[in-house]
């Protein structure tokens, strides 16, 4: 009986705890009892890229653009302040962030006790063998320049308590219309890729097709089509087709040169007349001039005989 009140009397505090933390649930996500009501103050880590929150009561970080919590010797990460969480995988959490000194962890593990307070955790005693040989130097300084820290997501401010977007694809709109920054590790570029809000139009499923059972081959129709009448047939033939000209457009060649011709006669016709009245006046004059001639020789031969002769 003493060992069961013992035993409630302990675990009665922890209730207390979590119930002060709180739940965060997001799907997709994982649950790791962190629930922030407000955006964290940030602060980068001194000769570091990773920022820090020291007033958050866990061992919450950013870097590359996403937040990074360790918790229950777990990392997990997210793309906003709130989560939903994904769990990563040990093996791929970046260097900087397994090289952030241990003062800065709010809630340090119990195995922390004894490491060097501003040198990195030791990963690799902690994760035995294999993860060191598969993350060989990730604490080797030298061999890695430090990059300059990525751009805080300040735009989350504004998105706080009821205001705070539960909705994943809300979120990855949000996001994408505010943050263009371009994460430099695999792991950040696989999560932003994965997270990335699909724009693109969604097809229609198709019916599939079923398959119909083969056909008898139907006979060919030999049954004669109607006739049309020869009289309807012979006036659309009409209609559609003009008799030609057996000379065609020749005939009207040689036409023009005859109307030329007898356009032009009569205008002929008056010069032929006036030559005629001439000829006509001439032999007039000729006559009259004879005449008077005939006429000058009587006188003449009057005059010789004399006034008895007459």
């Amino acid at each position: 009986m003493r060992r069961l009140l013992l035993a409630l009397s302990l675990l009665a505090p922890l209730a207390t705890v979590h119930a002060q933390i709180g739940v965060e649930i997001g799907l997709p996500g994982v649950n790791i009892g962190i629930n922030l009501p407000v955006y964290p103050q940030l602060v980068l880590v001194p000769g570091s890229p990773v920022y820090y929150a020291p007033r958050a009561s866990s061992n919450y970080f950013f870097y590359d653009g996403l937040y990074w919590v360790y918790r229950d010797d777990n990392w997990y990460s997210s793309d906003w302040y709130n989560g939903p969480w994904q769990s990563i995988n040990p093996i791929d959490v970046p260097r900087f962030v397994l090289r952030v000194p241990v003062r800065y962890y709010r809630q340090p593990p119990s195995y922390f006790r004894g490491w060097q307070a501003n040198a990195a955790p030791r990963w690799g005693d902690h994760w035995g063998r294999d993860w060191s040989a598969q993350r060989h130097g990730w604490n080797d300084r030298k061999q890695y320049a430090t990059p300059r820290p990525a751009p805080l997501p300040s735009y989350q401010r504004k998105y706080t308590g009821d205001r705070y977007p539960g909705a994943r694809e809300q979120q990855q709109v949000i996001r994408a219309e505010n943050y263009r920054y371009k994460p430099r590790e695999a792991v950040t570029r696989q999560h932003f890729e994965q997270s990335r809000p699909d724009t693109t139009p969604r097809e229609q499923a198709r019916p599939v097709p079923t398959e119909r059972p083969p056909q008898m081959q139907s006979r060919p129709n030999t049954t004669p089509r109607e006739s049309r009448p020869p009289e309807a047939g012979n006036a659309r033939d009409g209609m559609r087709e003009r008799p030609a000209s057996p000379q065609g457009r020749p005939e009207k060649a040689e036409e023009r040169p005859q109307e030329r011709i007898q356009q032009r006669a009569p205008e002929r016709e008056p010069n032929k007349e006036a030559g005629n009245a001439r000829d006509r006046g001439q032999e007039r004059n000729q006559d009259r001039g004879q005449d008077k001639a005939q006429n000058r020789g009587r006188d003449n031969r009057n005059d010789e005989r004399g006034p008895d002769r007459r």
